[in-house]
């Protein structure tokens, strides 16, 4: 199986494709600390082999810290158990069946689309977006939280 992944502001998965906005970023500026950002879109693109269809896959998407320590995403939903109230890695699961014209031989891909509202960050700190299935790594996407550093405005003459 291969991965390809993104950042982006915004992600959509429909009709087999994705629609995407603000892509090919890997910085968010902050004017202080701690910062709560809008929303990072992770666009994931999953290549099946045709010998990996008609199988239920597993997938996992967490962010760990420089220090690899897994980051809370958010709130957990309320009925939802959680040691300390947060999300930290989002989970499914994904089946490709073979339609009857695959020929043989053929992958298939898989769009899929995750977006990650209102995540706080509280320092700097280089952070990656970390894409496994079926429990082996395949993808890491590097993003930076940094201050927001102003040139000072020339002085008049």
């Amino acid at each position: 199986m291969e991965i390809d992944a993104f950042l982006a502001d915004s992600v959509v998965a429909a009709d087999g494709k994705l629609y995407v906005q603000g892509a090919g970023w890997n910085i968010i500026y902050a004017r202080s600390f701690p910062i709560r950002h809008s929303r990072i879109g992770v666009g994931i693109i999953i290549q099946v082999p045709y010998t990996a269809t008609n199988q239920t896959h597993k997938l996992e998407v967490h962010i760990e810290d420089s220090d690899g320590q897994v980051l809370p995403l958010g709130d957990v939903p309320p009925g939802i158990e959680s040691e300390d109230g947060k999300i930290h890695r989002l989970e499914g699961e994904f089946n490709v069946g073979r339609p009857p014209l695959l020929p043989a031989g053929d992958e298939q891909v898989v769009p899929l689309a995750i977006n990650v509202d209102g995540m706080v960050f509280d320092r700097p700190d280089r952070l990656n977006v970390v894409i496994s299935v079926d429990g082996t790594e395949m993808k890491r996407l590097g993003v930076r939280v940094q201050p927001l550093v102003q040139s000072p405005q020339p002085i008049a003459r």
